[in-house]
């Protein structure tokens, strides 16, 4: 009897699932103030005890992030409009007791910080990242999803998000809480342009460019044009664009003085912020490219520690040095084979990966791994105290997109290149949508190699490991030379000062720094250098300029109210510098050039 109880309960409870529904209505009667009136319905819910709470973390952020804070006025009612209590257990969760299938709950929310982490609300434009946004139900996440704005009027506004439409303009769907809030929303003045590429089966992929900026509807268009280039090279590395859910991909772009700057990645959109004015520029490009590319690298070849997003807690996961290094590292090179980027340009691009591997404290002492799991501190996280990432930690950004550099250089020293990896890594993980951890990707570079000690030996030194590179041979290949940017200069370290009686240091002093090493760190005030008083930078760039690397110079500093004294010795500045072979007056070989080509493309400059 209980195993016959059981199978018929079976169908009840998937009843159940289905019939439960969520609405959110939007309203902004006191919009000029940046607020919002929320009402979450919920239908048709067996509980009859729900937890209602505001997220802590995002789509796309790592760290934890308390949006419960700008929430107030919650209030809850039963189907006839009556009050129902509303017990806060924590400062961003509610519980509501005796339902009897249906609850409304209203609150206001406040958001003057439009970027791709929070939201904004103003009588120009609306701006909504979901988790800054909506309360949301823990125990019906399944749940299907209907939101409507009610938008205040008269107005000529339109809606930009990558919710599925219905018959009314302004009602959206998602089929859960984990799409809809993946699904940021712009509503505004927006210029609309829309265009298709064919995929490689050669049919259309629809794409939008939704724009709130200050310019000509021409120069709308030449800017679209151009993000039309970056999806086409986009897809080349690839091989094809995903299939997007509701049939497109959307732009949602601010680009104006009034927003904060972000760049925020979502299965079937970005939300682009920039606080610029809007000039249709190439500048203006490399946010595009890059969250571009999380279309396939994140939001589709998935890390298993991301899967699925938890909202009540800061995010950790061990791939990020692929997921967002990766993408930074394309991000940048689809630039230069677009030709947004001259070879010159991209040359500096490359000269900062190579410094953030060879000459950053954090890259020498901990691995890509490690430094991926440090998110949930530095991922736009917010603390009051100080703390010494100048020293112990480098960003899973820059740095894993200079262990791509090398990967992609070594692989096409072998014949091979980084492209056809991540096509590799696209129809075993990113397609069928298998997530991955660490030594799956390894697995694929194996695959992919046909050199399992390869991958291993790549992985132990550079991905788990944190080995120095050698990028000089690497380089070489593609006619580009690596060489110290500052030769025999003298250097005590690449430190910020504020400048005073003395000149106060304002940084972390770096680890194997003259001034690390001599024992003057933060707040400490530099008063006499070599027996010179020194106020200003530019008095210490003098004297140092009169020096060479293997002087000593005498520093007497304040620590505390205490005068100090200590000997400097001073060292050649570490910084490396990549050129092409060409400005450095040598000559380029035809096999350099046909590197060259392969990697950068034909369009190289």
């Amino acid at each position: 009897m209980k195993k016959l109880a059981a199978l018929l309960a079976t169908p009840m409870i998937c009843s159940y699932a289905f019939a439960q529904s969520i609405r959110y209505d939007v309203s902004f009667p006191n919009i000029v103030h940046h607020e919002a009136r929320i009402a979450l319905s919920v239908s048709d819910a067996p509980q009859k005890e729900l937890l209602f709470r505001m997220s802590r973390s995002s789509p796309g952020r790592y760290a934890t992030h308390e949006y419960g804070k700008n929430i107030h006025d919650v209030a809850a009612f039963d189907k006839s409009g009556k009050p129902v209590p509303v017990q806060r257990v924590d400062g961003d969760v509610y519980k509501i007791v005796g339902i009897n299938g249906f609850v409304k709950v209203e609150y206001t929310l406040y958001a003057n910080h439009a970027d791709g982490t929070y939201a904004g609300i103003d009588a120009s434009s609306v701006h909504f990242n979901m988790p800054a946004t909506f309360m949301w139900v823990k125990e019906l996440e399944k749940a299907p999803i209907t939101v409507a704005f009610n938008l205040p009027k008269p107005n000529t506004w339109k809606i930009a998000t990558q919710l599925k439409t219905t018959g009314e303009a302004n009602v959206f769907t998602a089929p859960d809480l984990q799409y809809f809030m993946d699904s940021p929303t712009k509503i505004g003045q927006l210029t609309i342009k829309e265009w298709t590429v064919p995929n490689a089966d050669n049919k259309p992929s629809q794409f939008r460019l939704a724009l709130e900026a200050k310019g000509s509807d021409s120069l709308a268009t030449a800017f679209a044009g151009k993000i039309k280039r970056i999806t086409e090279e986009a897809r080349m590395v690839f091989g094809e664009f995903p299939a997007f859910d509701n049939g497109s991909y959307t732009f949602l772009a601010s680009i104006n003085p009034y927003v904060k700057g972000d760049g925020m990645e979502h299965r079937n959109s970005t939300m682009i912020t920039l606080p610029v004015a809007f000039d249709g520029s190439d500048n203006l490009l490399g946010v595009f490219s890059h969250e571009f590319f999380h279309t396939w690298n994140v939001e589709r070849i998935r890390p298993k520690t991301l899967e699925p997003f938890n909202f009540e807690k800061s995010n950790m996961s061990f791939e990020l040095w692929f997921a967002e290094g990766f993408t930074q590292y394309y991000g940048d090179l689809i630039l230069e084979r677009a030709g947004f980027d001259s070879l010159e340009e991209y040359c500096r691009t490359l000269t900062s990966l190579v410094n953030t591997k060879e000459n950053t404290a954090g890259a020498k002492r901990i691995s890509p791994v490690q430094a991926s799991s440090n998110a949930v501190f530095v991922d736009a996280g917010v603390a009051i105290d100080k703390t010494n990432y100048p020293n112990i930690y480098t960003s899973y950004y820059p740095y894993g997109a200079s262990v791509a550099l090398a990967l992609d250089l070594q692989l096409r020293g072998k014949g091979l290149n980084l492209d056809d990896f991540m096509k590799t890594v696209w129809a075993k993980h990113g397609k069928p949508e298998i997530a991955y951890n660490v030594a799956d990707l390894e697995v694929v570079l194996a695959a992919y190699t046909k050199d399992k000690m390869f991958a291993q030996q790549f992985f132990a030194k550079y991905i788990n490991g944190h080995e120095s590179l050698d990028y000089t041979p690497l380089l070489g290949r593609a006619g580009l030379l690596l060489k110290k940017q500052f030769e025999g200069q003298a250097w005590i370290g690449d430190i910020r000062y504020k400048d005073g009686t003395g000149l106060t240091i304002t940084t972390n002093t770096v680890i194997g720094s003259p001034l690390y090493k001599a024992g003057l760190d933060i707040d400490d005030e530099i008063l006499k250098v070599d027996g010179r008083l020194v106020s200003k930078t530019d008095e210490l760039t003098s004297i140092l300029k009169t020096h060479k690397p293997g002087d000593q110079i005498t520093v007497e500093y304040a620590h505390r109210g205490e005068t100090k004294t200590a000997v400097l010795d001073m060292i050649q500045n570490p910084r490396w510098e990549v050129v092409t072979y060409e400005q450095a007056g040598k000559t380029v070989t035809p096999e350099m050039e046909t590197f060259r080509k392969a990697w950068l493309g034909s369009k190289w400059k």
